[in-house]
């Protein structure tokens, strides 16, 4: 795995994420989207709320990802990780390829919100 699909899979982890909260079709239904369900809000409601969760998993997962990367803390630590695939190879060696393509999917409309 490369650095860019690393960051492209939080991306759209991300997304699944934000999918599962507002799906009510499937029979298995997160916690979450149920919990939505109970508000009985408009469809206008809906899509703010949605587009609040959005934002929020956008900044989670790019500060995780900053962190990783060395150029941002994570807690009360700020240290750069080098991070390793099953196979050893090196996905990332905290030189800020993270950050970068971080910014590219998340705040680069590379992939949607």
């Amino acid at each position: 795995m490369t650095t860019k699909e690393f960051v492209k899979n939080f991306c759209q982890e991300k997304q699944s994420i934000l999918n599962s909260c507002f799906d009510n079709q499937s029979e298995y239904k997160t916690l979450v989207s149920t919990k939505i369900e109970e508000l009985s809000l408009n469809k206008i409601q809906t899509e703010k709320l949605k587009e609040i969760f959005s934002d929020l998993l956008t900044d989670t997962f790019y500060s995780i990802l900053h962190g990783l990367d060395g150029s941002a803390s994570i807690g009360n630590s700020q240290e750069s990780f080098k991070i390793f695939d099953e196979d050893d190879n090196l996905i990332s060696d905290g030189s800020g390829d993270l950050e970068g393509f971080a910014y590219e999917y998340f705040h680069g409309n590379k992939f949607p919100k």
